[in-house]
């Protein structure tokens, strides 16, 4: 099933939404470490919807905020980046590594002087149970499916069947999961 790709245009100043975002995305960088409830708070206050057991470490940036969505136990590292123009869901039990980003938006290729005035973006879902290694880049309308793993460095510019070890740039299948590894 393919997904719906709509067009975005970065021409003129920015939004009171990609403001607003900014704003909570740098005081949630600001806090101390050790401040998880502040933490917890302002990603409730920035994410479409957020699970149970939620943990970003510092330095996460994303461009919106309400159209990222993660579920129970959901755990992302350090410099955590999401383009978030298009909504990304993310499941129950997750593990995103240091590094790792997640663009729902693209540019088209086009003569350089247009380059820079639209795009376009497409949703992301990753599944339950799934673990994205570090310096992972998921790109615009990937789906991921159920307990699968993304190894580290991976680009993953196409859908991962569930229980599916995928590594490579472009990211390709390595083997299926059948048992405990």
């Amino acid at each position: 099933m393919e997904k719906e790709k709509f067009e975005y245009s970065r021409e003129g100043e920015k939004s009171s939404i990609t403001i607003d975002a900014g704003k909570l995305v740098q005081e949630f960088n600001s806090l101390p470490i050790e401040d998880q409830k502040s933490k917890r708070e302002i990603i409730e206050k920035l994410f479409g919807s957020v699970g149970e057991d939620a943990t970003i470490e510092h330095n996460f940036h994303c461009d919106l905020g309400f159209n990222i969505h993660v579920g129970n136990r959901f755990y992302a590292g350090y410099n955590f980046t999401v383009l978030d123009v298009a909504e990304v869901r993310i499941g129950d039990n997750c593990l995103i590594a240091p590094n790792v980003g997640i663009y729902t938006a693209g540019h088209y290729i086009s003569p350089p002087e247009d380059r820079h005035k639209t795009g376009f973006a497409i949703p992301i879902t990753i599944g339950n149970n799934v673990w994205i290694g570090g310096h992972s880049v998921i790109l615009p309308g990937v789906t991921i499916g159920d307990n699968s793993i993304i190894a580290a460095g991976s680009i993953v510019n196409k859908d991962v069947q569930k229980n599916t070890i995928v590594a490579g740039n472009p990211a390709k299948k390595i083997k299926d999961i059948t048992s405990k590894l």
